[in-house]
């Protein structure tokens, strides 16, 4: 759905985004990361037809942005950080004003349906300069849908919401993630990327890393089984190194045996049977999984030994 292959953008001397290549399947919710300044919403810029590519290529919904910009902004969804309604006019009039401009056919049924569905039915007949952020927010998102688009890019959805209104935004998404809608997102969020993205990339003006968070987690930092013992002996650990699958096996501060293991599901059982025999008493067994925050850190400050450290193809 999305495609794009060496796709930059140059502001006078600054170089905004540097050789992006990625793909996005239809369907997929794809979140892009990355610090201040990365190139994140001058990439959806460029995927909206807001901002013409220095150099690359870029495809969306099969519209070439340099061949077909009008047809991609007929087809496309957004939502910038900033909402952008006109605050005198109330809700109901914002979205009748933008579905007759997009060429909606039954306009009205159409703001009414997206009036519901972000729960602002009661409120339609008041002025947008009234609302609460997050309302707004909601506005602009209702507005980016109207057309039903094939793709929507959404710039930090949430930025600046209080958590009552980041989450009704939030559950939203949830909803167009289940009607199939292909969403790209940007947001400096990592629990709300992780709860909503298919995949996860990492953008530093160039594309540091991409794929699945559990991918990512994977390959930044193993799979490790922590296990609680009733004492902390060093010979347990001895007895977990030489449990296949297992890979090392060491003490923590906090008196649990942190134990790397190929496929925790696989070695968790043939671990534990092998402490119980050798005579430990085992009080709990779990996985210590990265937070995407430390994966993402690590990405980003290229502490894995380089700048593309972790890309997958894309």
């Amino acid at each position: 759905m999305i495609h794009t292959h060496g796709l930059s953008k140059r502001f006078g001397d600054r170089l905004a985004v540097d050789g992006l290549s990625l793909d996005v399947a239809a369907g997929e919710v794809f979140a892009l990361l990355g610090p201040n300044g990365a190139g994140k919403t001058t990439t959806v810029r460029l995927l909206a037809c807001l901002l013409a590519p220095t150099s690359g290529t870029a495809q969306v919904a099969g519209r070439d942005v340099a061949q077909d910009a009008n047809g991609i902004r007929a087809n496309v969804g957004l939502l910038t950080e900033t909402p952008g309604l006109y605050e005198r006019l109330s809700a109901w009039e914002n979205l009748l004003l933008f579905a007759r401009l997009y060429g909606v056919a039954d306009p009205a049924g159409q703001v009414t349906r997206y009036l519901k569905l972000v729960d602002l039915w009661d409120r339609r007949g008041e002025p947008t300069g009234s609302f609460s952020k997050g309302m707004r927010q909601k506005v602009a998102i209702a507005r980016s849908l109207l057309h039903e688009p094939e793709v929507v890019f959404l710039d930090e959805p949430t930025s600046g919401l209080d958590p009552a209104a980041a989450k009704a935004v939030r559950d939203f998404l949830v909803d167009l993630k289940s009607e199939g809608r292909t969403i790209f997102l940007t947001t400096h969020n990592l629990d709300e990327a992780e709860r909503l993205a298919d995949r996860i990339g990492v953008l530093d003006t160039h594309l540091v890393a991409m794929d699945t968070p559990e991918a990512l987690r994977r390959r930044l930092f193993g799979r490790h089984t922590l296990v609680r013992l009733a004492d902390t002996a060093p010979a347990w650990a001895d007895v977990a190194r030489a449990v296949p699958g297992v890979r090392s096996a060491s003490w923590r501060q906090d008196g649990v045996l942190a134990v790397e293991v190929t496929d925790p599901d696989q070695d968790n059982p043939a671990l534990v049977s092998a402490l119980v025999a050798a005579g430990a008493r085992v009080r709990e067994v779990t996985e210590d999984r990265a937070r995407l925050e430390e994966v993402y850190l690590r990405l980003v400050h290229h502490e894995t030994g380089g700048a593309d450290a972790g890309t997958s193809e894309g």
